[in-house]
């Protein structure tokens, strides 16, 4: 077996963060297995250096000790881009030069439910473009690279994942329509980044919090439309505050520095997290 927890560094870790690395990294020690850090840093305009020398001491703060060193998403631009080029020459991605007020205007009127991660369904507006005028805009046009949803669920067929202890679930990445793969101030998108690095790393089971059970679907057609191995996938209760709302990393009274500063003992509680025992206030919800 073979976990990671994989924080990006753009702001402090909190108890939530806690939560999902303790149960990665104590899957891994009681199967004998290895747990790997890797640091999803491709936000440039987020990211901090500060914010992953935070993110390691907490770690080592709750005493969950990984293998090899932190991998960096951000050495790893050439496999992204690759991926991508493989995804263009099947025909299966296209650029979109639509700004987010383009795409507010557009959805102004019902397009349907919204996808499978509660967003509103992109209408397809550049999907379509003359190749003439695409070519004439991707010279001096922002854009970012989306997934031809339709033509890629056809080519790839029915699919699921082994969701643990639960069995198979059927994927619908049908669901989420022409999602972002490469966006324009990023080199990848969080799906194919982490698609792509899961894979590289050999990562054998990812655990995460349920929030992100809809992206399964995307990343179980990426894996399928790039031949990468299926993990199994843990999704996890998430870490709420007395208010009822899943923590973020705005709320810094739940950050691990601030219970650090508190003189909270870090093994103890990461202990007590597997073991579902919350400090007073918390809770855990399903998504």
């Amino acid at each position: 077996m073979l976990t990671r927890f994989a924080p990006s560094p753009t702001g402090e870790l909190h108890l939530g963060h806690a939560y999902s690395a303790a149960l990665a990294h104590g899957a891994a020690r009681d199967a004998g297995g290895r747990f790997r850090i890797r640091i999803d840093d491709i936000d440039g305009s987020r990211s901090r250096e500060d914010y992953v020398a935070a993110s390691l001491a907490n770690l080592a703060w709750l005493g969950l000790d990984w293998d090899g060193d932190p991998v960096r998403q951000s050495s790893h631009l050439g496999d992204y881009a690759a991926a991508l080029d493989h995804l263009r020459a099947r025909g299966l991605v296209y650029p979109c030069f639509c700004t987010r007020a383009d795409i507010a205007q557009s959805l102004a009127a019902p397009h349907g439910p919204p996808n499978a991660s509660g967003g509103a369904v992109y209408p397809g507006t550049c999907r379509h473009l003359p190749a003439a005028e695409r070519a004439r805009r991707l010279a001096d046009e922002l854009h970012c690279w989306r997934l031809d949803m339709a033509r890629a669920a056809a080519l790839a067929g029915a699919l699921d994942w082994e969701e643990a202890g639960q069995g198979m679930r059927a994927a619908d990445p049908a669901a989420h329509g022409d999602v972002v793969l490469a966006r324009k101030d990023a080199p990848a998108s969080y799906h194919l980044a982490s698609t792509i690095d899961d894979a590289a790393m050999g990562v054998t089971h990812v655990i995460r919090g349920a929030d992100l059970i809809a992206s399964t679907d995307v990343h179980r057609l990426l894996q399928e439309l790039l031949g990468l191995a299926t993990p199994v996938y843990r999704h996890h209760a998430l870490v709420c505050g007395p208010d009822g709302r899943r923590l973020a990393k705005r709320d810094a009274v739940a950050s691990l520095a601030a219970l650090r500063e508190a003189g909270v003992d870090g093994r103890v509680l990461a202990a007590d997290l597997v073991r579902e025992r919350l400090p007073a206030g918390y809770s855990l919800q399903t998504a």
